[in-house]
């Protein structure tokens, strides 16, 4: 099969979602969906490269969390068969603006027109103890590319975080926003590179991370 242009054809489990993995390599299935709407949170993003657009065949990629919508699976590709029906693997044809990242020696890289990031939390400074940092509102810290380590304003809701099942058998996240280097695109997501933040972040007075409770100075972060 060979996807038209701007599309990936992909293979996802529509399972794979719906298992954790301990450290000792039990394993345990999570029912999603029943009493969550989040979509983001329940629908399976992990997906097998088949044939796309400079993607390698057999490549593991991260996808938006609607791309397993009917509209993009590809039917009546083989002979119908009771094994091909009840199979919790379906192959669909993505639109690449659907496709974000891609797995490298066991890490997640972002395809052309994404970054990876963090969210940017402000400490407190107060006398007080056990005060969480505040969240800056359109603010990433780039983890990918050409400006990876420095802090940027976005415009609004760019911070997309994708959870996905990691190589680990456990539930991963990262977020990603729209990023084109060195071009113009009108949908770019990073709006303005922010010195006086990144300079805050590397003196300690602000933090990243993907949550206030597991935000962190810059130096833990490149530790671990």
């Amino acid at each position: 099969m060979k996807s038209l242009h701007d599309r990936v054809i992909v293979k996802i489990d529509l399972q794979k979602k719906n298992f954790h993995t301990f450290s000792n390599g039990q394993q345990i299935r999570l029912e999603r969906g029943w009493n969550n709407l989040n979509k983001r949170e329940t629908q399976p993003v992990n997906a097998i490269v088949i044939w796309g657009q400079n993607i390698p065949e057999g490549s593991e990629i991260l996808a938006h969390h609607n791309s397993v919508h009917p509209v993009n699976e590809c039917f009546n590709f083989k002979s119908l068969s009771g094994e091909l029906f009840a199979s919790s693997e379906k192959v669909f044809s993505l639109p690449i603006a659907m496709c974000y990242l891609y797995k490298h020696n066991d890490k997640w890289l972002p395809l052309k027109g994404y970054a990876t990031a963090l969210r940017v939390f402000k400490t407190y400074e107060g006398r007080l103890s056990g005060i969480a940092p505040k969240l800056l509102k359109d603010t990433l810290y780039i983890t990918s590319g050409k400006d990876k380590g420095y802090i940027f304003n976005t415009v609004r809701a760019s911070d997309y975080q994708i959870i996905f099942q990691d190589i680990n058998g456990q539930e991963g996240n990262v977020i990603r926003c729209r990023h084109f280097e060195d071009e113009e695109n009108d949908r770019e997501e990073l709006i303005a590179k922010n010195y006086y933040l990144t300079d805050k972040l590397n003196d300690g007075k602000v933090w990243i991370g993907l949550t206030s409770t597991d935000a962190k100075p810059l130096v833990s972060c490149m530790a671990t």
